[in-house]
């Protein structure tokens, strides 16, 4: 097993390993701690739905990485949650655009906690009834998520902003695309997309990097590796829509403003979303003249916050929140945007908001939570766990500046959801 040890200015260190099987391992020990935290996940997410696997082109229904993280919670013996409640752990998993992960989180038993967590992910169990059981399940969290305000904004976003990505599609997929499903469509997925090759498992807190290693090298199940080709989405640089809308149960107008970036290469560097995060903040942070000035205005409340929204082939830049008038605020922004495209970055402020990330990303390495997911986020893009640090340290007001180009008045999409009226 190949292993490194990196370190940082700031007093921690953390093992980067790779198991003969192509397993990505990240261990940060966190002895003076009473509470660990582990992640064994994958690199298959949401926007998965077309691949190819030796010379086969695969196209699967949407929804069906989500549908394929529900289902492996179940054996033949039971499922995993009953297992974690004897322990005293907290268990739970996701899936994402990217990715799925399968978590959990204790201050006692981590190694049996441990053991679980290896032996369920690797142990799928469908069959046609408990598939057609969980069909039924899905179909409701879909529709759950339909009358979800929060949800709704995002998506109808995301719907109007790209024509052929995938990204577009809710994570769940739809009532049509997972009645699709069978097991043997779950069992093709996961024999690709959950080889080890293809995997990762990040830990953070009190464990014994030794011990994990040991008990990771005997317990994961060796196949060989395969390569998996992606499929490139043909995506115009232009939006579908500049506007989308929906009425729902909200008390006042909640908003969503993106800005479509063009993405020649398939991820975004660390420092092209460090520059990028400090940008959204200089535009619009808490600490802006701009943010400033429509609290005063009425138009905003401590809702409204912003967010650099990239993964694999897609990227944009996004401001949401709660307001009385949508509109006026996304015109706002759009002129703030040119205002400083115009008069450039203050460099007070460039410094202000540097230094306030910077203290918020080292002040993350008191959480393992947070550690554990950063760590993921480096199992995912093959970067290190303290190249954020090393960017918010060095980057200038010209790198931001650069960034502004990105935003482009023609490429936002303004989403809002609105209060159902009495007619």
């Amino acid at each position: 097993m190949q292993k490194q040890v990196f370190e940082s200015d700031i007093g921690e260190s953390y093992v980067a390993a790779v198991h003969p099987s192509g397993l990505k391992i990240y261990i940060l020990e966190k002895p003076q701690y009473n509470s660990a935290y582990a992640v064994f996940g994958t690199k298959y997410g949401s926007i998965d739905t077309c691949f190819s696997v030796d010379g086969k082109e695969v196209k699967v229904p949407e929804g069906i990485a989500h549908f394929l993280e529900h289902k492996l919670f179940e054996s033949e013996d039971g499922d995993a949650f009953t297992k974690y409640a004897e322990t005293g752990a907290y268990a739970n998993a996701f899936t994402s655009f990217d990715r799925t992960c399968y978590l959990f989180s204790c201050s006692d038993r981590f190694y049996d906690n441990l053991s679980i967590l290896l032996d369920f992910v690797q142990s799928p169990y469908f069959t046609a009834q408990t598939v057609k059981k969980e069909q039924g399940i899905i179909g409701q969290e879909i529709r759950m998520y339909d009358d979800s305000p929060g949800w709704k904004v995002m998506f109808n976003m995301l719907e109007a902003m790209y024509k052929n990505h995938p990204v577009r599609i809710d994570i769940a997929g739809t009532v049509e695309s997972i009645a699709e499903i069978d097991d043997k469509l779950l069992y093709d997925c996961y024999n690709t997309f959950y080889n080890p090759s293809n995997m990762f498992i990040c830990i953070a807190g009190n464990v014994s990097t030794e011990k994990v290693l040991s008990m990771v090298d005997s317990g994961i199940k060796t196949n060989n590796p395969i390569e998996i080709l992606r499929t490139d989405f043909e995506e115009p640089d232009g939006i579908t829509d500049a506007f989308a809308e929906q009425k729902l149960a909200v008390a006042q107008p909640m908003f969503c403003l993106g800005f479509k970036e063009t993405v020649n290469e398939p991820e975004r560097t660390v420092k092209e979303k460090v520059c990028s995060e400090i940008l959204l903040e200089i535009i619009a942070g808490d600490s802006s003249p701009l943010y400033k000035r429509l609290v005063n205005e009425g138009l905003i409340n401590d809702e409204f916050g912003n967010e650099y929204f990239t993964g694999r082939g897609y990227a944009c830049s996004i401001f949401e929140g709660e307001s009385s008038d949508p509109k006026r605020v996304a015109e706002e922004i759009k002129a703030e945007i040119e205002r400083l495209k115009t008069d450039g970055i203050d460099k007070k402020l460039f410094s202000a908001v540097r230094c306030g990330m910077y203290g918020d990303a080292v002040r993350a390495f008191n959480n393992v939570e947070s550690i554990a997911m950063q760590l993921v986020n480096c199992a995912m893009s093959d970067c290190g766990l303290f190249d954020e640090l090393k960017y918010l340290k060095t980057v200038t007001p010209e790198d931001i500046y650069k960034r502004l180009s990105l935003l482009d008045g023609e490429k936002a999409v303004l989403s809002v959801i609105n209060p159902i009226t009495e007619e």
